[in-house]
């Protein structure tokens, strides 16, 4: 088993992010993103429940769960590991990893860009699959870059 660093942007030499992956720490972060995933994963079957797309119709409901998911990352990320303040350490594996990793999809946009080919639309499956990609990707640089704005024009503590 390798002993890499289970998140990249902790730092084992500093102890109080080393705790993150020793004794009930691992089981806290582990905790925290299923209950998390759980819950994001269940908000996305809503929103799928409320906007469902027919066989072979174009999936309204995931591409909006996706790009808004990204976008909530933007926010989230420059606040928690950017901000300056201490967020607790479980903001992150719960939030981030857990909720919004459950609430966005890869598998069901496969799955949707799939479908639209299987049903004769390589148009609307060739857009959906390029435009899902580029969204996600602009909605994170937005919401981060907008985030990072609003926080450096906060008056200092």
């Amino acid at each position: 088993m390798s002993r890499e660093p289970l998140d990249p942007d902790v730092d084992l030499s500093v102890p109080a992010q080393r705790a993150e992956f020793t004794g009930r720490g691992r089981w806290a972060v582990l905790g925290a993103v299923a209950v998390g995933g759980a819950a994001g994963a269940v908000a996305r079957h809503g929103a799928e429940v409320l906007w469902p797309a027919p066989a072979g119709g174009f999936p309204w409901a995931v591409l909006g769960v996706n790009l808004l998911g990204c976008a909530l990352i933007g926010v989230l990320m420059p606040l928690v590991a950017e901000d300056g303040r201490a967020a607790h350490p479980l903001v992150r594996p719960f939030l981030g990893v857990g909720v919004l990793g459950g609430f966005t999809t890869f598998s069901t946009y496969a799955f949707d860009t799939v479908d639209l080919l299987e049903h004769g639309r390589p148009g609307p499956a060739v857009l959906y699959a390029a435009g899902t990609a580029a969204g996600a990707l602009l909605a994170v640089w937005t919401a981060a870059s907008a985030t990072r704005a609003a926080l450096a024009r906060r008056p200092a503590r």
